[in-house]
């Protein structure tokens, strides 16, 4: 069914980008690129995500954070301190805000070192192309929905792709820090959450990522699986990126 598959390319597309750029390379820097790449992969981080582009720079401080509070009053986005999942994006947005407009500093522990594209962290952040692009999904499901018959119903897909960045941040942080089993004893709450892990690219192995933090295989036992990694092997292999050595 087009529409679902419309959904779904959506989907996995922007959390792709979200793990590998954001989170891999952005925050931990698991690996290392040229200039060109990294502005490609910056790049399709904004195409991908659309009107939930997220900045690279205010999404690694934020993560940054996570590890070193983790689970504390001091972890921007712990549920272990929200009522609901909806409380704790909330908070997350304010703080978000904060570093995107430089409103707040972080501490220096948590500066540096993180891709910067002023140009496209403007025009992604922008409200009219966050609303321009909003207006894309509609025009795309009115087509759908109008063009080929299907039922008006999925137009209630339409605020998951307005918000997908956020979501996805909000079903691993809240999910992978409350949900599932662990691995290892890392000091806070973290989880592995199956089987829904694979619906999100290895980042619900949050208990194994927060034991090896700049391991770029989210996965540890024989029976786990990060999807992502295997690309980023590839992508080693043929000279794209040079992935960090890491001692597990």
């Amino acid at each position: 069914m087009p529409i679902l598959i419309f959904f779904l390319c959506h989907w996995f597309l922007s959390l792709f980008f979200q793990t590998f750029f954001l989170h891999r390379y952005a925050s931990h820097k698991m690996f290392t690129t040229n200039k060109f790449w990294e502005r490609a992969f910056y790049f399709m981080t904004f195409l991908f995500q659309g009107s939930s582009f997220l900045n690279p720079r205010a999404y690694a401080i934020m993560h940054r954070m996570h590890h070193a509070y983790s689970d504390t009053e001091k972890d921007p986005h712990s549920p272990h301190f929200f009522d609901d999942v909806w409380s704790m994006m909330l908070e997350t947005r304010r703080i978000y805000n904060a570093y995107v407009m430089r409103l707040k500093e972080p501490e220096n522990e948590f500066k540096g070192n993180y891709p910067e594209w002023p140009w496209l962290d403007k025009v992604g952040d922008s409200m009219m192309t966050r609303a321009s692009i909003g207006l894309i999904y509609v025009a795309i499901y009115t087509y759908f929905i109008f063009g080929l018959g299907y039922s008006p119903f999925f137009y209630l897909l339409l605020p998951i792709h307005w918000l997908m960045g956020p979501i996805h941040g909000a079903v691993v942080n809240w999910c992978g820090h409350k949900y599932g089993y662990s691995n290892f004893e890392n000091g806070d709450k973290s989880k592995n959450t199956t089987p829904i892990e694979f619906l999100m690219l290895g980042e619900l192995f949050q208990n194994n990522h927060h034991k090896y933090p700049n391991s770029p295989n989210f996965a540890k036992k024989w029976w786990e699986f990060d999807p992502v990694y295997p690309v980023m092997i590839v992508m080693h292999w043929v000279r794209i990126i040079q992935l960090r050595k890491v001692t597990n």
